[in-house]
């Protein structure tokens, strides 16, 4: 951190030089960015997991830029100490260079976010180095890619043969080189989260990517048990708050049907 405790992109490359992980999650509204931030997360990532987590899609792909800056504000005006990550969605940085700098400049100039993160590899290099060049920080993204569902057709672990290992490392090793401050890597089988921390200089954020890697990041509804259509094996869930909002909201509306609530003590 700098003088004031403000997690940096220069933050988390000095993490990585001392050893230290790094802590990230998401968040997606004001009330959860500001508990978060109290909370010391370096790290908060206005994901496109607001599709499947806050709308209830089956995928990130039908998010828009639109979506992404509402999120984005909201999350940012939470936040004095966490650095603050937007996603770019779907198609609003694949077609040109010009997309990439037109919608990664919304997310900071309207957003209010301090970086973007992208998806893809070695082929996204070029657009990374351009977003750099403009002054716009970048956060990579590889194993897998969400966006990506309708040409991967599974959620399957990505690297698990030698070959899409090798390629794997060669692509976060060439976001690295195009100016990429930190890599999300998603879904890849230990010993590849290890062998790619070794092999580069910025931080490697991990999910479902092993104990190595310099960084952990999880979807914040999943760790809390608050979404519970599915579970991924990678999630650890810290509380099962789903069950104790069910309690709570029952036990109000049994109270508002007996009479009980409000008392008098809860009444002018």
């Amino acid at each position: 951190m700098n003088a004031d405790g403000k997690v940096t992109t220069a933050t988390l490359k000095e993490r990585k030089q001392r050893g230290e992980r790094i802590a990230a999650l998401t968040a997606y509204d004001h009330l959860f960015a500001t508990l978060l931030d109290q909370a010391g997360v370096d790290v908060i990532l206005v994901g496109d997991s607001v599709a499947t987590v806050m709308q209830g899609r089956d995928t990130t792909v039908p998010v828009t830029m639109d979506q992404m800056v509402y999120h984005c504000e909201l999350v940012s005006r939470g936040c004095e100490r966490a650095l603050v990550v937007g996603d770019l969605p779907f198609m609003s940085y694949q077609v040109s260079v010009s997309d990439a700098l037109k919608n990664a400049g919304r997310l900071l100039k309207e957003g209010h976010v301090e970086a973007v993160k992208l998806e893809g590899g070695s082929s996204f290099a070029p657009t990374v180095a351009k977003l750099v060049a403009a002054g716009i920080p970048v956060m990579g993204h590889v194993g897998l890619t969400p966006q990506s569902i309708n040409q991967f057709g599974t959620y399957k672990t990505r690297g698990t043969e030698q070959d899409e290992q090798d390629r794997l490392v060669d692509d976060a090793v060439a976001l690295e080189q195009a100016g990429a401050f930190a890599i999300v890597l998603e879904k890849v089988p230990s010993e590849l989260g290890q062998r790619m921390a070794a092999a580069t200089t910025v931080p490697i954020i991990g999910i479902g990517a092993g104990p190595h890697t310099d960084g952990q990041i999880l979807v914040t509804p999943d760790m809390l048990g608050m979404f519970t259509r599915f579970r991924p094996r990678f999630v650890r869930r810290y509380r099962e708050l789903a069950a104790d909002i069910g309690d709570a909201v029952g036990s109000y509306c049994d109270d508002v049907r007996s009479g009980s609530f409000p008392a008098a003590d809860e009444s002018y």
